[in-house]
């Protein structure tokens, strides 16, 4: 199932990566795309919306609602 999230405070590829890899911790089979200059992540997961809004704020990052 596709999610959308909006992402605060990714400004370079290391926070990509962050954000990636806390994603993939859930779901080591999603397809992951960032578009930093929209602040937008697109997952492919089974995860629900509201555990990869959980596990990006672990990380430090601001998710919209």
């Amino acid at each position: 199932m596709k999610q959308v999230l909006t992402v605060q405070g990714m400004t370079c590829g290391h926070c990509e990566k962050a954000v990636t890899q806390a994603i993939r911790q859930l779901d080591p089979q999603a397809q992951v795309a960032i578009d930093r200059s929209q602040n937008r992540v697109e997952v492919d997961t089974t995860q629900t919306q509201e555990a990869l809004a959980q596990a990006i704020r672990e990380e430090g990052y601001a998710v919209a609602a």
